[in-house]
């Protein structure tokens, strides 16, 4: 029996340890702390279904709504999801399949969808797939784009203009849902349009704003990118005064929709942070003497994206962005939302980014991207336009 107890005491500390290890490696070196939050709502799962536009795009919408009427509410990513989708398909067979219907979409195509067919809460429209607990949507995708090749064969001899909304708008039904023609909020039946009337947002506060050189200063124009499907225009600006005033609108209190690349190396799903590590290996070796001096340049190269130390960063300037545009490193495949300002233990200035992947890593669904980092795989912004700087709206010409 004692020895029975031996044993069992020695797994349980076995055990225990494990356990105490595995919380230490998932704990991030970096030390961050909070400078800016601007209120916002809760971080969502966008599971399987590609959709990050629309739970950004949610997201900010919902941050509007909390700053304008201070209400709080859980808005369905999947009834905006299904608007995008026959918006998609009706633009794809006009265009005789010469374009984009991905499932991909931008921040902004949530205010065009919340304009044009209004809004329903989550509880109302989950907008899952019958039998399924988190969105899957690698089979309506394949489904969407086979009946799109389908439509554009003219199989019965011509365009069945008539025909395909409606059959879009099964498949749509099939796979999300149908949508409830009314629904109930706080004891007050609405249907879409009622529910964004009482939280009117007027789409004309909205824009989009970037920096590239190729481009005339304070001019808006049509940011060349897949997914920008609708055409939306993007307003230009100087590289540091893009900047300035993302940190503007976050500190007067306004979230910030951000269109950016999350595929470089940079990006740690581990360790929660977006950073661009300096590759001059003297620099490095600067930054922590005692932790790289046995190394050889190799092995302290190596480390570079390893996330077991705080590396120093590169420094991203104007033409630094536009090459990685140019030649394809940065692409617009991910969108988040913006929501605050911090910094890490050497005082290196991050931005506080919601995602749409759960509760997941470190920081349980926030990721901390450098300053650097968005220099470098900044798109572009879609922010209220009362943010804006006085100067520039006046650069802008906007009120």
């Amino acid at each position: 029996m004692k020895t029975f107890r031996s044993i069992v005491l020695l797994a349980f500390v076995m055990l225990f340890t494990l356990s105490l290890q595995a919380q230490k490696n998932d704990k991030s070196v970096y030390q961050i702390t909070d400078d800016v939050e601007v209120p916002h709502t809760i971080v969502q799962n966008q599971a399987k279904s590609g959709t990050c536009w629309c739970f950004a795009g949610t997201g900010f919408v919902e941050a509007e709504i909390l700053r304008k009427y201070d209400e709080t509410l859980n808005l369905s990513e999947m009834f905006f999801v299904r608007w995008a989708y026959a918006k998609k398909f009706d633009r794809f067979v006009k265009m005789h399949g010469v374009t984009n219907l991905s499932c991909g979409g931008e921040v902004f195509d949530v205010l065009y969808a919340v304009n044009e067919n209004g809004m329903i809460t989550d509880e109302a429209y989950p907008g899952f797939m019958e039998g399924f607990e988190n969105h899957n949507h690698g089979e309506l995708q394949n489904a969407i784009e086979g009946y799109a090749k389908i439509v554009t064969k003219k199989s019965s001899g011509r365009i069945l203009f008539e025909t395909y909304p409606k059959a879009v708008n099964g498949l749509l039904d099939a796979y999300l849902g149908e949508v409830p023609e009314e629904f109930e909020y706080n004891g007050v039946k609405y249907d879409p349009k009622s529910f964004a009337k009482k939280y009117k947002l007027d789409i004309n506060d909205y824009v989009q704003f970037t920096s590239f050189m190729d481009q005339e200063q304070y001019k808006p124009f049509m940011l060349q990118i897949p997914d920008n499907w609708t055409g939306t225009l993007t307003y230009n600006m100087d590289f540091d005064e893009m900047m300035a005033e993302l940190d503007n609108a976050l500190n007067n209190g306004y979230t910030v929709g951000w269109a950016q690349d999350v595929s470089d190396k940079g990006f740690s799903r581990k360790a929660g942070v977006a950073v661009v590590p300096e590759d001059d290996v003297n620099k490095i070796r600067e930054s922590n003497p005692k932790a790289f001096k046995k190394m050889t340049d190799e092995e302290v190269l190596e480390k570079q994206y390893s996330f077991e130390y705080v590396m120093p960063e590169k420094e991203i300037t104007a033409e630094i962005h536009q090459q990685a545009y140019d030649d394809w490193s940065t692409g617009d495949d991910h969108s988040m939302l913006i929501v605050g300002i911090a910094h890490d233990q050497n005082g290196t200035k991050y931005y506080k980014v919601k995602n749409s992947w759960g509760e997941t890593g470190p920081y349980k669904g926030y990721w901390y991207c450098s300053e650097e980092f968005v220099k470098l795989h900044t798109v572009f912004f879609t922010v209220n336009k009362e943010a804006f700087s006085d100067g520039m709206k006046k650069n802008l010409n906007i009120n």
